[in-house]
Order: structure tokens, then sequence, then C-alpha cells
């Protein structure tokens, strides 16, 4: 009985840790297909929609955020100030895990206007990272 106990827990941690044990390649996917399905309930001032997009042979994956805002110069300068504030959030939060960061997979995230155009674009990566926690 103890013997058969034993074989049970032995099994169940070595799938344990088999399963712990994705490389970033999988965990890039997972993240990707994770944001995706519950993009639905993100929450954010302007932002109508986010998708990420992941791109495994880059290591990279592109985060979007498609907003109600109009392109002209004053929604460029709000842009410019609550983006990165809302990425700083994303990271502290872990809704951009800074373990992928720190495996060297970078973010290329997008803030458009209403008509899909770029009003800021970050790259988050090992070295942007510090500096915008700051």
């Amino acid at each position: 009985m103890i013997k058969r106990i034993i074989q049970i827990s032995f099994t169940v941690a070595l799938v344990l840790l088999i399963v712990s044990c994705k490389n970033t390649k999988q965990k890039l996917q997972e993240y990707v297909k994770t944001y995706n399905s519950t993009a639905v309930n993100f929450k954010a001032d302007d932002v109508t929609l986010t998708t990420a997009r992941g791109y495994i042979n880059d290591n990279k994956i592109e985060l979007r955020f498609e907003t109600s805002l109009e392109l002209n110069d004053s929604n460029k300068v709000k842009a410019n100030t609550s983006f990165p504030k809302l990425l700083k959030e994303m990271i502290n939060t872990n809704q951009i895990p800074k373990e992928l960061i720190e495996e060297g997979v970078q973010f290329d995230t997008y803030f458009l206007a209403n008509d899909n155009t770029v009003l800021v674009k970050e790259i988050i990566n090992k070295e942007s990272v510090g500096e915008l926690l700051k």
C-alpha cells in the first residue's frame, strides 16, 4: 500500500516537473493565446480593443491597443503621457510578464488612433524595461 502511494506521488511530481519546465517559445505562445482570450475584459482609458501577436522565430510579441482617439497633435501628446503609464501598470500587474522580458522576449507595443495609425510605439525589452518602470 505504501509502495503504491509512493509510486503515485512520484508520478504526480514528475508530471508537474515536466509541465512546469516550458521553454521560452512555449511561454510566448501560451501568453499570446491567454492574452487574446481575455482581451475582451481589458479596460483602459480610450482603449477599444487590444490584441497580441507572437513571432516565435523573432522572440517577439506585438501588442496593439486600438483607441477611440483621432489622430491629431493633442491626442499624440495625451498618448505619450498615458501609454507609458498603462504599460508600466501592465508590467507591475504581470499582464506583461517580466519573466518573458528577462528571458529575452521583446514586446513591440502600439497605441493606435481610431484609423489604426500609430500614436505611440514603445519597445519593451531587457534594456528598456528599467526606464519604463521608473
